[in-house]
């Protein structure tokens, strides 16, 4: 790979168009980052659980704050990665000086916004039932599954994956005669492909590139489109699996960065964790810092504050603009690995060993004490019930539309979800069901399920 290829400007939809883009206000990647915000996809972020259950009395952060705040970091990497690439290759003309210096902020922040937008409700725990689902199958409907999907197109399924339906859900124009979804810009799809492999050469964890999968059989073709355009390799001749594009470390760095420190000013504020016990843990990060960064400099402005809450939000903002600093200095010192597509850890896990340390203690108290709390997995366990619940019967329908409940049933579905009803469509039509299902807000999810199920009656509307 090589930087002057890695930024291209074409469209999915817009492939035969020129790639130019003349407007003086809006280039080409902040219109990527408009179309995504101003989505419904993307608003409807604000009702998908984060970690903690929503809404509640105290604020804690919801998929659509989080994804605010990862582009916010994304931001920030991608301009102090930019500005060294513009720096160092000073003779690679204007158009390269003008995307790295001034452009890849935009595209990084764009990709961290889109990040999280194909997961389903009720945070991990909604991919996890859409794969249960599905892997309990029984009787007429797994004969069916079986015998008329591909194993890749089972696999879509059975190992349901939120970065694959991400990438769907911005490239597929649901029930509209245009094409391309989003129309985003191929560097834009391209920075958020965490795992470039189809679901049948995914979730083989030997390979960082395999670890999951980042498109569904579906999208194989829209993705190979993107990485012939960007000068991507296939890793495996005759297999789906392809090197990571390098702006995915960046945004996959920002995400990183944000879940672990804003996980811990969630669980202060909720009372799971005390304000010494992160104090302790963010400060160690500093101990060794100098300048801006001296833990005495930190621990002295930590001391005037008095209000607690206020402490946590000062250490956050520390901790998250050291991390920064010391990732995008790990991007340039693997610089040459990262086009040759041989990094194989990501950029936070290259940090030196001390913080290693640092980060592997927030990493063991988050899950013995915030991922495994009381309200954390009432949540999940509701959200297997609703999406399992929810699955059955319009999955059922699907495989006998012509009962009356079918039909019923899939009168319910959004008109932008197609369901043929056609016995060869297995595939597109089940799609369809998990493209409705993961598109709903945790409440609205709860809803239809109360409904569906008899536990409560509409109103006439």
């Amino acid at each position: 790979m090589n930087w002057q290829q890695l930024y291209s400007t074409r469209r999915t939809g817009s492939e035969n168009k020129s790639t130019t883009y003349s407007d003086a206000l809006r280039t080409s990647f902040l219109r990527d980052y408009d179309r995504i915000i101003f989505s419904s996809p993307f608003r409807r972020l604000q009702n998908k659980t984060q970690v903690f259950p929503l809404p509640g009395s105290v604020f804690v952060h919801n998929r659509l704050t989080h994804s605010l705040e990862v582009a916010s970091v994304g931001r920030s990497l991608g301009k102090a990665v930019g500005d060294a690439l513009a720096a160092k290759y000073p003779n690679e003309g204007e158009d390269f000086k003008e995307f790295y210096k001034y452009e890849l902020p935009s595209v990084i922040a764009a990709g961290c916004l889109a990040h999280d937008i194909g997961n389903p409700p009720f945070g991990h725990s909604g991919e996890d039932a859409i794969r249960t689902f599905f892997r309990d199958l029984t009787g007429e409907a797994k004969q069916r599954f079986e015998s008329q999907l591909t194993p890749n197109q089972q696999r879509d399924f059975l190992y349901f994956e939120g970065n694959a339906n991400a990438f769907r859900t911005l490239t597929k124009s649901f029930g509209e005669n245009t094409t391309g979804g989003f129309r985003l810009t191929y560097a834009t799809l391209a920075s958020i492909i965490k795992y470039p492999s189809d679901s049948l050469s995914g979730f083989n964890k030997q390979q960082l590139v395999t670890k999951k999968s980042g498109f569904f059989d579906s999208e194989i073709n829209t993705y190979q489109h993107i990485a012939q355009e960007l000068g991507i390799p296939q890793l495996e001749p005759g297999k789906n699996i392809y090197a990571r594009h390098p702006f995915v470390y960046l945004v996959e760095a920002a995400d990183d960065i944000c879940y672990r420190v804003i996980d811990f000013e969630d669980a202060h504020r909720l009372n799971i964790i005390s304000i010494n016990t992160l104090k302790d843990l963010f400060l160690a990060f500093f101990n060794e810092g100098e300048g801006y960064d001296a833990r005495e400099r930190v621990e002295e402005t930590y001391n005037k504050i008095s209000d607690d809450n206020k402490k946590v939000e000062f250490l956050r903002a520390r901790l998250i603009n050291l991390l920064i600093n010391r990732v995008s200095t790990v991007f340039m010192q693997k610089e040459a690995e990262l086009l040759s597509g041989t990094v194989k850890k990501a950029l936070i896990d290259y940090l030196p060993e001390r913080e290693l340390k640092l980060i592997k203690s927030i990493d063991d108290f988050s899950v013995a004490h915030i991922y495994n709390h009381r309200s954390v997995v009432e949540i999940e366990i509701a959200g297997y019930n609703v999406i399992g619940e929810l699955l059955k019967e319009f999955f059922n329908a699907v495989v006998t539309p012509t009962s009356a409940k079918s039909f019923k049933l899939l009168q319910l579905i959004s008109k932008q979800f197609v369901v043929t009803g056609q016995p060869d469509k297995l595939y597109e039509d089940t799609q369809s069901v998990v493209d409705f299902i993961a598109g709903m807000t945790d409440l609205y999810a709860v809803d239809i399920f109360r409904k569906v199920t008899g536990i409560t009656f509409p109103k006439i509307r």
